[in-house]
């Protein structure tokens, strides 16, 4: 599938789709950030060093973002989700080091990986100090509510790590163990920073349930469109190079479903390619090929608008306000990078 408009074009759009949101809670996500800073603080230079790297990379800070949105959205006054927003980024940072030395990524966002500048040891040593420090935060807070929401939370995502290491070069996954490890992996995090949202404010079970569930379908779009822009964008866009996926063998939604439609010729294909990772010149451009023979991208992105829709039914019990809406324009973000 070809991505309509110039790189820019298409970084804009998606970013003025979350501009309401960011404006919203620009004074708490400074607290956040300076929580951030001030925990990462070590006499061991290389922990705030290798930290500091991977967090200056930054992104939009989604995850912390939904938290405080989450907690405005039902009316919150106090201060305790500033430090559970930065607990939610700590989770989410230590994962991504992790990630990088499992996956033997060279490039984040653009930039030289914390494990390609510093080596696979300390990153996974740093990422279990951002891990113990994130706890630390989590007892402060004091409540056992927040800390089973966000203890749970983290075993579920090294579950779906696990997950993924399983099924990884297995082009027999199914859709539904596919999204069973992104469930896992990527949105549990997102439903989890949104419903502690509503617990610090001590709301309705019925509203805990109704934000978690708005974070999980946003999460499993969220990365529905990653592994769609893996075969479909610039760096700029995605902050790393096109068919990372393909190269590493990685099984996602995009080849499952050419897989499937495609003939004999086409499976072993891609048999050669991510089960054996016997690659060759060219073969990326052929995996694109058959992508957009099959109309592959395009199926992804439906999926990922489904989970959109999901996302925004689950915010219809809260009564219409400028966060719930600036929460509705959060999910064209995540949809709208595919553009």
């Amino acid at each position: 599938m070809a991505i309509a408009g110039t790189v820019d074009d298409q970084a804009g759009h998606a970013t003025s789709s979350l501009d309401r949101l960011l404006a919203l809670v620009k004074d708490d996500l400074e607290k956040v950030n300076r929580t951030i800073v001030e925990h990462m603080h070590s006499p061991i230079a290389l922990i705030p060093q290798l930290a500091g790297h991977i967090i200056a990379a930054g992104g939009k800070r989604l995850r912390p973002v939904l938290t405080l949105a989450s907690a405005g959205l039902v009316g919150y006054q106090g201060e305790r989700h500033v430090k559970l927003a930065a607990v939610i980024e700590l989770l989410h940072t230590a994962t991504l080091l992790h990630d990088d030395v499992v996956d033997e990524s060279e490039l984040r966002r653009g930039r030289a990986s914390a494990n390609a500048l510093f080596g696979n040891q300390p990153s996974v040593l740093v990422g279990d100090f951002l891990f113990s420090r994130s706890f630390e935060l989590m007892v402060e807070d004091g409540s056992l509510a927040v800390l089973a929401i966000l203890s749970r939370a983290s075993s579920v995502i090294a579950e779906g790590e696990v997950l993924q290491l399983i099924t990884a070069n297995d082009t027999e996954t199914t859709v539904e163990s596919y999204l069973e490890v992104i469930c896992s992996k990527t949105a549990a995090l997102f439903a989890a920073a949104c419903r502690i949202g509503a617990v610090v404010a001590d709301r309705p079970k019925a509203e805990e349930d109704a934000l978690s569930a708005y974070g999980l379908s946003l999460g499993v779009a969220f990365q529905l469109i990653d592994d769609a822009l893996d075969y479909s964008s610039e760096q700029a866009v995605l902050g790393k190079t096109v068919g990372d996926d393909f190269r590493e063998g990685k099984i996602t939604l995009p080849v499952i479903h050419a897989f499937h439609a495609g003939d004999e010729e086409e499976k072993t294909f891609w048999r050669r390619c991510l089960e054996k990772l016997d690659q060759n010149d060219g073969d990326l451009d052929h995996a694109i090929a058959l992508l957009r023979k099959h109309g592959s991208i395009d199926a992804t992105i439906d999926y990922a608008r489904k989970y959109g829709d999901d996302a925004r039914q689950a915010l219809a019990i809260f009564p219409d306000n400028p966060i719930r809406q600036a929460m509705f324009e959060a999910v064209d973000f995540c949809i709208e990078r595919a553009y």
